[in-house]
């Protein structure tokens, strides 16, 4: 399996490894967890119950995940991220430092994340609303507020985020 964990890492009996993952120091794991081979995350990355990261993924530093999510193949994670419940984040995305993505509606009700399609790029510091689809090869730009459904091979930008 091969799997380097770093120090002071609290890592659950559910979590599953492929091969060759590394794991930096002081990161939490609980819950059924599976990371694929060859992904790496860096120190203080927190994920948790039902997250699922593909092969060949970069999570950064203080990446944390609310639990059911899914990260696909290829995806970088930048330092400061916060993955919703009920993401799905496809292949090949590029999150930049501090997106943050919700759950919730304005009742405080979890209706799940944003699904993220294929080669999507968010730039530092996106809000994204909850229960959206960004389609596929999606460029948002940075400091924007995402709260509407993105095109396939569009760019958005603004607060909120309108297509350009």
């Amino acid at each position: 399996m091969n799997v380097n964990i770093g120090l002071n890492c609290i890592i659950g009996p559910k979590v599953k490894f492929g091969k060759n993952v590394k794991i930096g120091h002081n990161c939490i794991l609980t819950g059924e967890i599976l990371i694929g081979d060859n992904s790496e995350l860096k120190n203080f990355v927190e994920l948790r119950d039902k997250t699922i990261v593909g092969e060949n993924c970069f999570i950064d530093s203080r990446v944390t995940t609310s639990g059911n999510c899914t990260i696909g193949n290829n995806v970088t994670l930048r330092y400061g991220t916060i993955i919703a419940r009920g993401c799905i984040v496809s292949d090949g995305c590029y999150f930049s430092p501090r997106v943050m993505t919700n759950n919730l509606d304005t009742d405080k009700s979890q209706i799940g994340g944003a699904k993220f399609g294929k080669n999507t790029f968010i730039g530092t510091n996106a809000v994204i609303h909850h229960g959206l689809t960004i389609g596929e090869n999606v460029k948002i730009g940075s400091m924007s507020f995402v709260n509407k459904n993105c095109e396939d091979n569009s760019v958005y930008f603004g607060i909120p985020a309108k297509k350009k």
